[in-house]
């Protein structure tokens, strides 16, 4: 039965969480002084870096070297490429509607609320859903079979997630594409490939964490808790909410999974194809 060092885990996890505050505090200046709390979304992804560096780091001599190595990179490799995506994604683009419209219920300052409800809420949130990469990186014993199948799983989520941004970005980078919705390729078998792939890459993560039941009962609220995110909670719940008043949009949710890929239902005329906002 593999342990790990209680000592080093209270600092690590204090680390950790001092590490996510700290992102977001200086994200949370950034979009003040641009009044654009969107910028929040980039820092999302590079906060589970950060702390997948500084878990690393702080690690040394505690957990296995090609463990904490190979979570710390998988880390760093998602969090960098989403927060690169989106960025590239909203460029010359104004406020998100979501924050807009949260800030609009405001009372009082508009700036606290913010910090209070979307940048320190988004650092609590990076801290626990990185559990598994805090405390793998502290595991001694060597990468085993729960961890191959964690790599593959992780690997499958973001070559998933990749492929569908990609997928996307260049249909509507094509202007005969403008006014229609992304039926094609992965989003043809599931209405959020994005999401979807982010749902395997931290479940990859928690196994890699599952050197032991301590271990896998102490980090399983991780993808407990994105899994929760993405399909009930701001992902994929959030979105449909919005879309769902697009003229169209209910057909291709007739014929396409709402979230674990499956091939689409024969409901609408080859071809065919409904707006996008």
């Amino acid at each position: 039965m593999t342990a790990v060092d209680t000592d080093a885990l209270v600092l690590l996890l204090a680390a950790s969480a001092g590490t996510a505050t700290t992102v977001m505090l200086i994200t949370f200046a950034v979009g003040s002084a641009r009044n654009l709390h969107r910028v929040v979304d980039i820092a999302w992804g590079a906060a589970f870096a950060a702390v997948a560096v500084v878990s690393w780091f702080l690690s040394d001599g505690h957990g296995d070297a090609t463990r904490r190595a190979v979570v710390a990179l998988a880390t760093v490799v998602w969090g960098l490429r989403l927060s690169f995506h989106i960025a590239r994604r909203g460029r010359g683009h104004g406020e998100d509607p979501r924050y807009a419209r949260m800030l609009d219920r405001a009372r009082g300052s508009r700036r606290l609320y913010a910090l209070r409800t979307v940048y320190l809420l988004q650092g609590a949130l990076v801290w626990l859903v990185s559990l598994p990469v805090q405390v793998a990186s502290l595991v001694p014993g060597p990468l085993d079979v729960a961890a191959f199948a964690g790599l593959a799983l992780w690997a499958a989520g973001v070559a998933f997630e990749a492929t569908g941004d990609h997928q996307l970005a260049r249909f509507k980078a094509d202007p005969a594409n403008k006014g229609r919705i992304m039926d094609r390729g992965l989003w043809s078998w599931t209405r959020h490939p994005n999401y979807f792939g982010d749902f395997l890459v931290w479940w990859g993560l928690y196994l890699m964490a599952c050197a032991s039941w301590q271990t896998a009962a102490l980090t399983v609220v991780s993808p407990l808790v994105m899994s929760g995110l993405l399909i009930f909670g701001s992902g994929k719940r959030l979105l449909e909410n919005h879309m769902a008043r697009r003229p169209g949009y209910a057909d291709y949710r007739a014929r396409t999974s709402g979230f674990f890929p499956r091939p689409p239902r024969r409901t609408a005329r080859p071809g065919a194809h409904t707006p996008v906002p």
